[in-house]
């Protein structure tokens, strides 16, 4: 991130711990901060856009209806006391009504219901004033929209006990994911559980830096655009801040449909198919309900309705409760025939289960029926969630109909191993680019697209499926060149990662004061 976004960032961040006072929790604050920092912006893009386009061809980031005149940020700067918390009451709620057909739009799902939080007076003017209409978030010259938004998630996901950190996936590897998959401006994008858009905004600004946009045809510009490019989030607070950050990032129209739909993934088979599908699903165990492909019936022969009925999954008539199962499942309903996915998934997935269980079904189906070519493992120390150990996912759909006498798809699978010798954590050794570029540069090869030029290394090493196959709990668990010393951590680095952890606090703890106009120094000895 650059300076001027992480001074920013450290700004308003800080801010929380003041309205934590106020019963504001993080998660609040980010939403009550994602509201605000999102009509800046769009005022900002607003004055920027009436500078550089036809007015007659203007397209309002905040519409205009004949009753509201024009609806904004100039509301609230110029507030103060009572007036602005009913001035920004009033403005979230009408910026939350739905289109007039009764049809949701890109602005009502993010203003949906939409509440003011902040009930000193005081506060919200400092947030409204001083900390955010200072700023200049977007210029010609100097953009730190995207930098400084999705760096705002960050922090919110370093707040693990309110349970952030399951929205949030490593920008390094996420970025690395996509650029191993290479979407074009002609696939069709997902993600199923998209958290705040994180793989969804990689895939995008990915395609934007392979092709120029005189390249794409302006149809094909335009779907990719309005609706190419989608995702499904359960949690609405969570949906909301992926929509803000869609629209920002130049995708969907305010008044369009939502690139963001706000559901239960797992509840039904899908309405629309991908060609991509990039995803790190919920880690967990459990689900609140069970899934079945066919669903259970009573004594009585009657179907029962506490269990999902999802006829296209792999389960037959077993059921699991499985989260990842089930994802990993509905990820392979959602590919078209030559559609390509890569999932982040735990390790319990690649083992869990003996002879004949849903695990063991589930691997052997994506062996058999679909095409697991790559699997990457990944180190400890990465997510904001302690102690996971998880996993890369890349495999095709294969659109050949397969007999049951048939080969399997996955003719071979190959492995590689980024956990064994390797300890990151959040702050004092993060994941960098550089961890990830030999694995990208061995396994996916632009020259080589079907992965048949692939060489082993101490790393990276491939399976027959055929063994695999004989295994009948068929365990994935593969691959690492010494499991015992990937789980390991020394004390000196035990000790460096706490002791840079304590820096970062102090350094926070500083600038914080600084906010407040406290001095350090006083009552200090010599």
């Amino acid at each position: 991130m650059n300076p001027e976004a992480r001074r920013l960032v450290d700004r308003l961040w800080n801010y929380c711990n003041v309205l934590r006072d106020d019963g504001v929790s993080s998660l609040e604050y980010l939403e009550q901060l994602s509201f605000l920092v999102f009509l800046k912006m769009a005022d900002e893009i607003e004055q920027l856009n009436l500078h550089i386009s036809d007015p007659a061809e203007h397209q309002h980031i905040l519409p205009t209806r004949p009753e509201w005149q024009h609806r904004g940020w100039h509301e609230l700067v110029d507030e103060d006391g009572e007036s602005l918390e009913k001035a920004y009451t009033a403005l979230l709620t009408d910026l939350g009504h739905r289109a007039p057909e009764g049809e949701e739009t890109t602005l009502s799902l993010i203003f949906n219901r939409a509440r003011n939080r902040i009930e000193n007076a005081a506060n919200l003017r400092r947030l409204v004033s001083d900390l955010i209409n200072k700023e200049k978030w977007y210029g010609s010259r100097t953009d730190i929209k995207g930098a400084a938004y999705e760096a705002l998630i960050a922090r919110s996901a370093e707040d693990t006990k309110a349970g952030a950190g399951q929205y949030f996936t490593p920008r390094v590897l996420i970025e690395s994911i996509v650029r191993c998959m290479r979407p074009t401006p002609y696939d069709t994008i997902t993600d199923p559980a998209c958290g705040t858009g994180g793989f969804l905004l990689a895939a995008h600004a990915y395609i934007l830096s392979e092709y120029a946009k005189d390249d794409i045809p302006n149809e094909v510009y335009e779907r990719l655009r309005t609706g190419g490019i989608w995702g499904t989030e359960i949690v609405p607070s969570t949906a909301r801040l992926a929509a803000m950050n869609m629209l920002l990032h130049k995708l969907g129209d305010p008044t369009g449909k939502p690139l963001i739909r706000v559901e239960d993934a797992l509840a039904h088979p899908p309405s629309e198919l991908a060609s991509v599908v990039l995803a790190n699903p919920p880690f967990g165990r459990k689900s609140s309900l069970a899934i079945t492909g066919v669903g259970k019936k009573d004594d009585s022969g009657v179907r029962e309705d506490v269990t999902y009925h999802r006829p296209d999954f792999w389960l037959g008539e077993q059921t699991t409760t499985n989260k990842q199962f089930n994802f990993l499942q509905h990820i392979g309903t959602l590919l078209t025939e030559r559609g390509r996915a890569a999932v982040i998934l735990p390790d319990n997935v690649l083992f869990e289960g003996g002879k004949d269980s849903a695990g063991a079904q589930i691997r052997r189906e994506l062996l058999t029926n679909y095409r697991l070519h790559t699997m990457l493992r990944l180190p400890a120390g990465i997510f904001y969630a302690g102690g996971v150990k998880a996993n890369v996912l890349f495999f095709d759909a294969v659109p050949d109909h397969r007999e049951e006498s048939d080969p399997p798809h996955t003719d071979r699978l190959w492995v590689y191993d980024l956990r064994t010798g390797n300890r990151f954590t959040l702050k004092q050794n993060p994941l960098r680019p550089e961890h990830l570029a030999d694995f990208e540069k061995r396994a996916f090869l632009a020259e080589d697209p079907d992965h048949s030029h692939r060489e082993e290394s101490e790393r990276f090493r491939v399976y027959e499926t055929e063994a695999l196959l004989l295994d009948p709990a068929v365990n994935l668990d593969i691959g690492l060149i010494d499991p015992a010393a990937s789980d390991s951590v020394s004390i000196p680095e035990l000790t460096a990662s706490v002791a840079g952890d304590l820096r970062a606090a102090l350094t926070e703890i500083e600038i914080f004061a600084t906010e407040l106009g406290v001095d350090l120094t006083v009552g200090s000895e010599d």
